[in-house]
């Protein structure tokens, strides 16, 4: 009996000391635990350590994942040298539990500068392996406009029908081999009035923990603007553009300005001449050009920021993203960087990949269905990879033509090819499975399985 009352005075004297420093505006030690959410319910395991952080502010900060499909998300949440997280400590009378927040800190004002591996973007991209994109997700664009557009995020984040995001969507990704996670994003719908173009911070916040999904689980991330068809690349545009493009990315530059060499920065998404006869054509010499001066005023944007960003390794994208010399010839790396990936996206043959009413046969047999792949993967080693600038393909893919078979020899044998060239390649899926459409979906993100195992397979299989 006495043992059990010397600990159950020790707890007290536990309790009633951290009731203290909370109440004097002093938070926790730092820990690492585990957060498990049930229907909202958070109970957390804690480890302390002898070091104590001090704050003013007194407030904290709770973030729950809600997905269409279950009402029980687990997630396991830890420190890492990625990013840095705090956390404060709470106490209730009705409890002996310690509960801790979510421990994010969302506007990275009291982030600790983390640990930036000193590496090459060769070597980085090498470790990439393969990435899987989480398309039609953040992305996407509401259908309203102005005044009646939504203020949740979820309500864009879902506007194309793929359900919320959850860590454990991202977790099965992992788990199947994928080391690198591209989360494209729309921003245009949630900027404020020029000059500024003040990101809103609800939306910001919501892109932060979509990107610590795969942080969490080592991959690399790679964070873009999608679908921004105001920086339309004219001469005549070129002036606003550059001014947008710096203040947006200013704003997510310091946002994530202490993650380290795991989160990479791609300026645009396949910046074209939209609408016009030259859009998938490789556009004009104009065009080009602007192309050339806006991934600069990315680039120059990045390096003249805080914390982890002047070291950062960046992906910037052709014309379109197209791969075709015509295009790759008049692209210009800014300032001769050396931490510049270059960004490019190929669904070859074109027939076979990407053409709803083209072929749903392919054969690593036959010459006319290897020789464009092979074309593709060669022109950009020689033109690139050769020179050590590294290329990423942001974005590949063979769509469902009710070919599995057909579409998983592609898979192996597409990935084969770019490995050889030391070119990472990048799955396209967004998330749908039938139709008329483009239908690039492997996971089905409802059930959190994989829709098509073989094709995750073929392409684990392609990196060997």
């Amino acid at each position: 009996m006495k043992k059990i009352e010397k600990i159950l005075k020790t707890v007290f004297a536990i309790i009633l000391a951290t009731s203290t420093l909370t109440s004097c505006g002093t938070s926790a030690p730092n820990e690492s635990y585990s957060r498990e959410t049930t229907s909202s319910t958070f109970t957390s395991k804690i480890t302390l350590t002898s070091d104590v952080t001090t704050t003013s502010d007194t407030s904290t900060t709770s973030i729950s994942t809600t997905t269409s499909e279950t009402t029980t998300n687990t997630t396991t949440a830890k420190s890492t040298s990625k990013r840095s997280k705090t956390s404060k400590s709470t106490t209730t009378s009705k409890s002996t539990i310690i509960s801790i927040d979510e421990g994010k800190d969302k506007d990275n004002a009291n982030a600790g500068k983390s640990t930036f591996k000193d590496t090459t973007a060769m070597k980085i991209v090498k470790d990439m392996k393969i990435g899987w994109n989480l398309g039609n997700t953040l992305d996407s664009v509401h259908w309203e406009t102005g005044n009646n557009l939504p203020t949740k995020p979820s309500a864009f984040e879902t506007a194309w029908n793929n359900p919320v995001t959850t860590k454990k969507m991202i977790d099965t990704v992992k788990a199947g081999g994928f080391n690198t996670l591209r989360v494209p994003v729309t921003w245009f719908q949630h900027l404020g009035a020029a000059p500024d173009y003040k990101i809103n911070k609800a939306w910001l916040d919501r892109v932060q923990e979509v990107v610590d999904y795969g942080i969490d689980n080592d991959m690399y991330v790679i964070l873009n603007l999608h679908h921004e068809n105001w920086h339309f690349p004219s001469k005549q545009n070129l002036p606003s553009a550059k001014a947008k493009l710096q203040k947006v990315w200013g704003q997510i530059a310091e946002r994530f300005k202490n993650y380290d060499e795991h989160l990479i920065f791609e300026g645009m998404n396949e910046p074209r001449m939209n609408d016009t006869p030259e859009e998938w054509n490789g556009g004009n010499a104009e065009a080009r050009d602007a192309i050339n001066q806006l991934n600069a005023a990315f680039v120059n944007t990045i390096r003249k920021s805080k914390g982890n960003n002047p070291k950062r390794f960046l992906m910037i994208p052709t014309y379109a993203a197209s791969p075709w010399s015509n295009v790759t010839s008049s692209m210009k790396i800014p300032n001769n960087d050396k931490r510049i990936i270059v960004s490019v996206h190929s669904y070859e043959p074109y027939h076979f990949a990407l053409d709803t009413g083209g072929v749903n046969k392919w054969s690593k047999s036959k010459k006319e269905d290897t020789q464009t792949i092979d074309y593709v993967m060669d022109s950009l080693h020689k033109t690139f990879v050769s020179k050590g600038i590294p290329v990423v393909m942001g974005e590949f893919g063979a769509l469902n033509k009710n070919n599995l078979s057909d579409r998983v020899a592609w898979a192996e044998y597409y990935v084969r090819a770019a490995k050889k060239k030391d070119i990472t390649c990048i799955w396209w899926d967004n998330g749908s499975f039938s139709g008329s459409g483009e239908n690039f979906g492997i996971l089905n993100r409802k059930q959190n399985k994989w829709q098509y195992p073989e094709i995750v397979k073929a392409l684990m299989k392609g990196l060997k």
